[in-house]
């Protein structure tokens, strides 16, 4: 049986990711197995107050959260956020952005992951060429 907090906080990883991360399924499920429900909730509220309450706008949150997890060479992590910062409204040129700021700040591997990233996210898509 699913507790209303633990209820919440999976519905805020997927209202903003569009998804429950399995590392977040995970953590919970564990929380549960142990008992430990309410470490779970304390953590999820640190969570909130410093990400959904934050003075950034989620979009330029969730660049930043790419860019940082690009940088730390977290592939699955990055993606997420990614994908989070589409969601939000970040373009292609945003995240290219990013990923370029990435390879100044963490070298050629970081953007490598940051264009292996952004090739699932906009798989078919095209650039538009003048004449």
């Amino acid at each position: 049986m699913t507790t209303p907090n633990i209820a919440a906080i999976e519905a805020s990883y997927r209202e903003l990711t569009g998804v429950l991360p399995p590392s977040i399924a995970d953590r919970i499920r564990l929380a549960r197995l142990a008992g430990r429900d309410e470490s779970i909730v304390q953590i999820e509220a640190l969570r909130d107050q410093l990400i959904m309450n934050n003075p950034l706008d989620t979009r330029t949150a969730q660049l930043v959260h790419f860019a940082q997890l690009l940088a730390l060479g977290e592939h699955d992590a990055a993606a997420l956020h990614a994908g989070a910062a589409k969601k939000a409204g970040a373009t292609p040129e945003d995240l290219l952005g990013v990923v370029e700021l990435a390879l100044i700040t963490a070298g050629m591997p970081a953007y490598s992951r940051g264009i292996a990233i952004l090739a699932k996210l906009f798989p078919g898509d095209q650039p538009e060429h003048d004449g």
